[in-house]
């Protein structure tokens, strides 16, 4: 099968996937032209867009759009010429959605049951399509190692209001000040136009004095090893696709704990889910407080969820065989 590929956004989610299909298919990566112009290259104008597009989709028997953005939006306001299949992670069902027209699209992936229910409530005409394949990671690349508790609180993602890291520090505040051995780890660089943001968090932790217990790593290139850091992982967002980073931390063996984001109960069990920094701050020290063989048994729970239902190696063939399907039925029509 000839199978087109266009991204434009972040690849953090689709390596695995990618790989897959370039061993099964005859994979092109479609690339935007820009013109070289003496200073800096300057996208093409629109209707040279289109038409560069409308050439690449009667090139393939399907194109999949790992973001239900923007080229996704040009691509089905095109005559369709090919299978078209898309995954829609979280934004794009707020930024894109709308100018999208689904008739066009075969088949689209959400990445939870919360996000399948929303799209689906905003566009009832499309259901038939939608397809639920979680977000997975490698438990293969990420493996807990046994560390003995410290007291390691950690987050990691892009600083950026809707992940609440200052409402995050706020509770850690609260914490230390009942128990002060603990410290919490800040893992991710500042997210484009959020700077103003970061420098909030930072000059909160200094307020408080919280100097010596919060540690800012920026950018993480390394997570595995970084969540080796970890006892305790916080996802702390209000809006969620479903947080690949928290994927990670429970396959490396960290506890999880979560705000009860939409969809967080497909990853997570009731008893690890708050709403107030209050119940956050009661479930760390119920943790920290229980024996050393309850702490292990808490970590493996959290492993045993992500081995079972969101392993990027089960993943990745349930998203080929939704393009292979979606290629077959253009084809026979």
């Amino acid at each position: 099968m000839r199978l087109g590929i266009a991204i434009e956004e972040t690849w953090d989610f689709f390596h695995e996937v990618y790989a897959d299909l370039r061993a099964h298919h005859d994979t092109t990566l479609y690339e935007r032209r820009t013109l070289r112009l003496p200073l800096v290259g300057r996208r093409l104008d629109p209707y040279w867009f289109r038409r560069d597009m409308q050439s690449f989709l009667k090139g393939q028997d399907a194109v999949f759009f790992e973001w239900a953005s923007g080229l996704l939006a040009t691509a089905s306001n095109l005559p369709k010429t090919c299978g078209i299949v898309s995954r829609l992670h979280r934004y794009e069902l707020y930024q894109w959605a709308d100018k999208i027209n689904w008739d066009s699209v075969d088949r689209l992936i959400v990445v939870s049951q919360a996000k399948h229910q929303e799209f689906t409530a905003a566009f009832p005409a499309q259901a038939h399509k939608v397809v639920m394949i979680p977000e997975a990671v490698s438990v293969q690349r990420f493996r807990p190692t046994g560390k003995r508790f410290g007291g390691d609180i950690g987050i990691l993602c892009h600083m950026r209001p809707r992940k609440r890291v200052y409402e995050l520090v706020l509770a850690f505040y609260e914490l230390t000040r009942q128990r002060p051995d603990f410290h919490l780890h800040i893992g991710g660089g500042r997210a484009s136009g959020a700077g103003e943001y970061d420098e909030a968090v930072r000059q909160l932790v200094d307020r408080l004095g919280l100097g010596g217990k919060v540690t800012f790593y920026g950018h993480v290139s390394d997570p595995e090893n970084w969540y080796r850091k970890i006892d305790i992982f916080i996802s702390n967002g209000y809006s969620e696709g479903l947080q690949v980073s928290l994927l990670e931390a429970m396959a490396s063996g960290c506890f999880s704990l979560s705000h009860h984001w939409d969809g967080a109960d497909e990853l997570l069990p009731a008893e690890n889910l708050y709403y107030t920094n209050t119940e956050l701050v009661q479930q760390i020290l119920r943790h920290a407080d229980t024996t050393e063989a309850g702490r292990a048994r808490d970590c493996e729970r959290m492993r045993g969820i992500v081995c079972d239902g969101f392993d990027v190696d089960k993943t990745k063939v349930a998203i080929r065989r939704v393009i292979e399907d979606a290629a077959s039925e253009t084809r026979a029509a």
